[in-house]
């Protein structure tokens, strides 16, 4: 029979059989509630620094249970806890990466906005393991940045992922794009008109010529959202020097002529016209 490690790969032997430990990817539904919580708590601390890998993931699968029934106990311990979870994000182990990045996602569930001012450090590491080649761990981190961009306000988030659509590496570029793009919804149309439609087109016309695919087709989703809003509650004009009773409206069109230079204005207009075409001749 083979052996097997956490990270799939055959472990060979040689005379004695090599004990492996398993690690079990527990679904957060199917966790279930911790039946001393006192206990758990006291040892929490020191199994998230702990160095036997086995012990990490079981204390970190206890912050996840600690966040979806108790989340109230963690409260006075939360910044230690979330910098101990950076640290496990660290960690060279598959396992012990997969468990933490779930870890994460629950943390965002339960705690929400209340994280804002821990996040960054979380956050980079976040970007980076859904930018790796490692399937299974990208694919937790990837769903670990979809549950932050449901459960943090866009308001609070949008500031701490701005600066990673310029970052050097281009598959962070489109992580952080796509985190934009489902995030600006959130916001409403009146939310979009508050924070800044003219910056968010901004944005989302710098994407549009990025390297990655995904940056791309992120970008042009938040165009069409934000084109969609700025229908609903255009701009107005600047005032004429002769008075009319009319206020002038700018169109989409001269909106973003006014906003961005001329290559990227056309680039914008390109994309949310087409789309509007495509659209309309499938009715």
């Amino acid at each position: 029979m083979k052996n097997i490690d956490v990270n799939g790969a055959e472990v060979g032997h040689s005379g004695t059989d090599v004990v492996v430990a398993e690690v079990e990817y527990i679904e957060s539904d199917k966790l279930n509630a911790l039946e001393d919580v006192d206990k758990s708590l006291k040892g929490l601390l020191d199994g998230l620094g702990s160095k036997d890998w086995v012990l990490l993931c079981e204390t970190l699968n206890n912050v996840r249970r600690f966040s979806i029934y108790h989340k109230e106990a963690l409260n006075d311990i939360l910044d230690n806890v979330i910098s101990l979870v950076v640290k496990a994000l660290k960690n060279p182990r598959s396992a012990v990466c997969k468990t933490t990045i779930m870890t994460c996602a629950d943390i965002f569930k339960a705690f929400g906005d209340n994280i804002i001012d821990s996040l960054d450090p979380l956050l980079v590491q976040l970007l980076l393991k859904s930018s790796q080649d490692k399937r299974f761990v990208c694919e937790a981190a990837e769903k670990a940045l979809i549950d932050l961009t449901v459960w943090v306000s866009p308001v609070l988030l949008l500031p701490k992922l701005q600066p990673y659509l310029k970052n050097r590496n281009p598959r962070i570029r489109a992580k952080a794009s796509m985190c934009v793009s489902r995030s600006v919804p959130r916001l409403g149309t009146e939310g979009i008109k508050d924070y800044g439609i003219d910056k968010l087109t901004q944005i989302a016309s710098s994407q549009l010529s990025d390297q990655l695919p995904e940056s791309r087709e992120a970008a042009r989703s938040l165009l069409l959202e934000l084109q969609t809003a700025y229908k609903k509650s255009p701009v107005l004009a600047p005032k004429q020097d002769m008075p009319s009773d009319k206020p002038q409206i700018l169109s989409w069109e001269q909106f973003c002529e006014s906003i961005l230079p001329k290559l990227s204005a056309q680039a914008v207009l390109r994309v949310t016209s087409i789309t509007k075409e495509a659209s309309v001749s499938g009715l």
